[in-house]
């Protein structure tokens, strides 16, 4: 029978692999998740025929409950709020991996001290993972409306690490650690999630949920060698290394250090504020006006952001740019690595509206295109078109790679009011002489851009 359940997680592990290969084209992605999915399955049901596995009932009752529950959230979930449920789920992952560890270090027969140290170590990491999704959610449900910026912040974030570590140290030296001492370790590992969460500003959130999706992988991975449980170890260890490469690639797209991410408090709200505002007014178009400019033109780029989640207003856009074909113009979506709120968001968006894939480029590919675009379409998008990320040294998002919107012939902005973006930073696009603002919900626009356009 062990030959078999090792065999079953070896299968398993194989289809997690696998998986995640085909998540990594649009094309497949889909198949991928399901492969996943299937692998999931697979080392669930060969779980409950694990030597001196008891508890039946539970697991039963357990796995019914949470396979429900995420069913219907799954269904019910708005795509704007896909963010906050990823942040979730994944905090979940983390907070199983510190529960085993909780539960191995109660009961005490470790098969040698190594495995009583991975457990103190999953234990840590699992419990930050867990209470800093909850603080990542918070903030992107708008639960937590502003960060949390103190005196001292890093020196007190640093003394509740310590603290934890040290008492860490001490469970490792016990044969049979004690039950006040397992509860103080894990609440300051807890403590800590929160107050390294708290600070970083809403605009960083997607690096923070890839940080915390590595760390939760590599929580379950040192379980896993607790337990002795071959399909943890593998599975843990896969999304480690994949949350460790995307947070990388993502603060790279940003030009910015993991380190400064995670303490300067950029997007906090007070990033930006001693900066001298662009000069120059924003100049209005209506919607008339917008659709003659795009039904006449060659080529029309659409950048989307978050704002455009936010209106729900993907399938209004497709359809306009639709419209737009069969008037011969040229299109294309322009998507920049961490537009949103998580990464891939707006290729997630774009997809569930039916647009082609080959209709969707990434900075690198469309970069090139916008000086020949006779209209740059921006719908919500904000930082990532901001072009003082090129021009001022003085900026917090100097150095960023941005779209390269400004340098289209003419840019329409569709925005909602004229507030600044999620990080708090002007942007001074919308101040550019070749920029028009077409104020309105990114639906309603979407709708009244296409009926102007049937109209001509």
């Amino acid at each position: 029978m062990d030959s078999l359940i090792q065999l079953s997680y070896f299968v398993a592990a194989v289809l997690f692999i696998l998986g995640l290969k085909r998540m990594s084209s649009p094309v497949t992605a889909r198949g991928g998740i399901v492969w996943a999915g299937a692998g999931m399955l697979v080392a669930t049901l060969v779980t409950f025929f694990w030597p001196g596995m008891h508890n039946y009932g539970w697991m039963t009752l357990a796995i019914l409950i949470g396979g429900g529950l995420a069913w219907y959230t799954g269904k019910k979930v708005a795509m704007t709020d896909m963010p906050q449920m990823i942040a979730i789920y994944n905090g979940m992952g983390g907070g199983a991996a510190a529960a085993i560890a909780a539960v191995e270090l109660l009961r005490g027969d470790f098969r040698s001290s190594s495995f009583q140290v991975l457990a103190v170590i999953g234990g840590v990491i699992g419990s930050v993972a867990f209470s800093g999704s909850m603080v990542a959610f918070a903030k992107l449900q708008g639960l937590i409306k502003r960060s949390l910026v103190f005196r001292n912040q890093q020196l007190i974030n640093l003394a509740v690490f310590a603290g934890a570590l040290v008492i860490g140290l001490v469970l490792m030296s016990q044969a049979q650690p004690g039950g006040s001492g397992v509860l103080l370790f894990f609440s300051l590992a807890l403590l800590f999630g929160v107050l390294m969460t708290l600070p970083i500003g809403g605009a960083d959130m997607p690096v923070v949920i890839s940080l915390y999706n590595a760390l939760t992988g590599l929580a379950v991975a040192f379980e896993g060698f607790v337990l002795g449980n071959a399909a943890m170890i593998i599975a843990g260890t896969v999304v480690g290394s994949a949350g460790t490469l995307l947070t990388q690639l993502m603060a790279k797209a940003m030009n910015r250090s993991l380190s400064n991410v995670l303490f300067s408090g950029f997007g906090s709200g007070e990033a930006g504020g001693g900066e001298a505002g662009p000069e120059g007014v924003m100049k209005e178009i209506d919607a008339s006006d917008a659709a003659v400019m795009m039904a006449y033109a060659n080529k029309v780029i659409i950048v989307p952001g978050y704002g455009m989640a936010v209106a729900q207003a993907q399938h209004k856009i497709w359809e306009f740019a639709q419209q737009l074909e069969k008037r011969g113009v040229t299109v294309k979506f322009a998507i920049h690595p961490v537009a949103g709120r998580m990464p891939g968001h707006m290729n997630v968006l774009l997809a569930e509206a039916g647009v082609p894939y080959d209709k969707i480029f990434d900075l690198e590919e469309i970069n090139a295109e916008f000086p020949q675009a006779d209209v740059a379409l921006v719908i919500g998008a904000n930082d990532v078109v901001n072009p003082v990320a090129r021009s001022n040294p003085d900026s917090p998002i100097y150095g960023m790679p941005i779209l390269d919107v400004d340098k289209a012939k003419n840019v329409i902005c569709v925005k909602r009011g004229k507030g600044k973006g999620f990080s708090g930073i002007e942007n001074a696009l919308f101040f550019l002489d070749n920029t028009r603002m077409l104020y309105g919900d990114g639906q309603e626009v979407g709708s009244k851009l296409i009926a102007e356009v049937k109209q001509l």
